[in-house]
């Protein structure tokens, strides 16, 4: 338990001469647990060996041992070997090990195996066994057999219910999730913190706020609140619901705080909005001495691409550098995005080239840049590369050629990618890379072409598709199509004020004018407004927000100011960059 395996040998050693191992199974027993649990296979195998009779509890140490200790395939190799090769009847605690074992290896026939061996020999009775055997149907995404073996259990505990919840979080279905856990309180089942996680998780992925303070209100009369896993989950919830001064009130109050938790932060003021808030979260955390992993870097590096900071960027790429992150391959897609967003394209190509294992994910991240830069004959000459070097396409990558080929007007490279997505790589379209093909053929003026796509989606067309024909209306100065279109449009989505706005250019630009006076009319009658766009200027390490049709800046004195120091610092003049978390470096020694 301490661990302590230098004083765990020393016993092992007074065993073996008072002969204790020899004449004593619990004595031998301990011995190979001690071992497991110090993660000393190669010592729990020798003194298992060592034996000439070994009994099943022994055989079961070895087993728990391994699977204890993240070695799946050893576990299910041993107990091949040493129980079933040998005709041992295995133990509930042991089938619970090779339950456990099966799940981590995601081994769906021997896990099926071991529940059907508890059936044949009537186990059923062993509840232990059978919530083993509902977490491994869960763990490898078998919603429905562990919903069938769930609803024809007899005795449920709280492990039960709660890996029932988490099946339904992670197979995305948060409302039955929820239903499953209204279910269990009823039945008077209390829930634990594990409970408690899974079911904000279900909050999260449902936006459901109102649930959510229900959950943190038990949590807090559970005394659990500020456990580090309930009080991340109840972060990320807030977050994800739009309440992020709620979580930063309570990540401010939680006692002890590890990656998971700055992570979630880190992401959640970026999906809400908050990008420069994020990176400042960022830089409180270096400070406190608390070092991000892979998956904390490429959180990081989106909020950058969201706040779109060129400098922020190299220097990001520096502390990438410096800590190891830049040869994992997912964070090489995130920086890449993040300079192609920021307008750095040759950056961007530069990492892609650097990047020597290349994965389905960086290709695709590189054929989204080169078509965001209207560079469509590169991305298509970039995807036939990526399928030369044996790297099989998904629904991204031709999601992202596709766009590409629409904002190129490449119909014909457009129209054979889609042809042979589905015909060569056995990949379905979704409404998304049909709303490629809308554009697609909408920006070329071949407007049939674009219906026959809709239609083609039986009724299932989003907004978003609708909004492209819209467009493409437009530019083919097309008012009774757009007429037809804007009325399954609006059908789809009222509320959207951008799509009125694009119906009134249109009747403007026919010279239509009491229609367009009507759907002015109608978006004020109905109480839209249209949400302005801004852009941004970095000077001093502070950011200055100009909004369309603003006519005062808090700055405004200081606007000409501002342009000139940013002229000057773009003609190089000043080449040093001094980062907020306290990294400084010069520009020319990245490259």
């Amino acid at each position: 338990m301490l661990p302590s395996l230098d004083h765990g040998r020393a016993v092992h050693a007074v065993a073996v001469r008072s002969c204790a191992v020899s004449e004593d199974a619990f004595v031998a027993a301990a011995i190979v647990q001690m071992y497991a649990r110090c993660g000393d296979m190669v010592g729990a195998v020798n003194a298992y060996g060592a034996l000439e009779k070994p009994d099943v509890v022994l055989l079961t140490s070895v087993v728990t041992g391994y699977e204890h200790n993240g070695l799946a395939m050893e576990a299910m190799e041993f107990f091949a070997r040493n129980v079933v090769g040998q005709g041992a009847v295995p133990t509930p605690i042991t089938l619970v090990s090779v339950i456990s074992a099966a799940a981590q290896l995601g081994d769906a026939r021997n896990g099926q195996a071991s529940h059907a061996y508890l059936v044949r020999n009537n186990l059923g009775y062993n509840l232990a066994l059978v919530n083993a055997v509902l977490g491994f149907y869960v763990k490898i995404g078998y919603v429905q057999a562990a919903r069938r073996l769930f609803e024809g259990m007899a005795d449920r505990d709280v492990v039960t219910w709660t890996s029932m919840i988490k099946g339904f979080v992670q197979s995305g279905d948060a409302h039955e999730a929820l239903r499953v856990y209204r279910e269990m309180v009823q039945v008077g089942v209390q829930p634990n913190s594990v409970t408690l996680i899974s079911v904000l998780q279900a909050c999260a992925l449902a936006v459901d706020v109102v649930e959510g303070r229900n959950i943190h209100h038990i949590s807090v009369n559970m005394g659990c609140e500020l456990g580090l896993g309930v009080a991340t989950a109840l972060v990320d919830m807030y977050m994800k619901c739009s309440c992020h001064e709620e979580a930063m009130r309570l990540f401010h109050r939680m006692p002890k705080k590890d990656v998971v938790a700055w992570a979630a932060v880190i992401s959640g003021l970026t999906q809400n909005g908050l990008p420069d808030e994020s990176l400042q979260v960022f830089e409180c955390m270096l400070l406190n001495d608390h070092a991000p992993d892979a998956v904390m870097m490429v959180k990081v590096l989106t909020a950058c691409s969201e706040a779109g900071v060129a400098r922020q960027a190299i220097c990001l790429h520096g502390y990438l550098v410096r800590s190891g992150f830049d040869n994992k391959v997912f964070v090489a897609a995130a920086l890449l995005d993040l300079y192609s967003k920021c307008g750095n394209l040759d950056s961007a190509i530069r990492v892609f080239a650097s990047t020597t294992e290349k994965d389905v994910v960086l290709w695709s991240s590189m054929i989204v840049g080169y078509g965001a830069h209207g560079l469509g004959q590169e991305a298509v000459a970039l995807y036939q590369r990526m399928i030369a070097s044996s790297i099989k396409p998904n629904g991204v990558t031709f999601l992202s050629v596709l766009s590409a080929c629409s904002h190129s007007g490449l119909v014909q490279e457009g129209r054979q990618i889609f042809d042979t997505m589905t015909q060569v790589y056995g990949v379905m379209p979704n409404p998304e890379h049909q709303s490629a093909m809308v554009d697609l053929f909408g920006r070329a003026g071949e407007l049939q072409e674009a219906i026959r796509v809709i239609h083609q989606m039986d009724g299932k067309a989003a907004a978003h598709t609708w909004c492209a024909l819209l467009a493409a209306c437009r530019e083919q100065s097309n008012t009774e199509m757009s007429k037809a279109v804007a009325e399954n449009l609006l059908k789809l989505d009222p509320d959207h004020v951008g799509y009125y706005n694009l119906l009134t250019n249109i009747y403007a630009f026919d010279e239509k004018w009491e229609s367009a006076k009507a759907t002015r009319d109608m978006v004020r009658g109905r109480g839209l407004h249209k949400v302005p766009g801004y852009s941004a200027v970095q000077v001093n390490n502070v950011v200055h927000t100009f909004t369309a049709g603003e006519r005062s800046h808090q700055d405004q004195e200081n606007i000409s100011t501002l342009l000139c120091d940013l002229s000057r610092k773009l003609r190089g003049e000043d080449c040093f960059f001094q980062v907020d978390t306290g990294l400084a470096f010069e520009d020319s020694a990245l490259f």
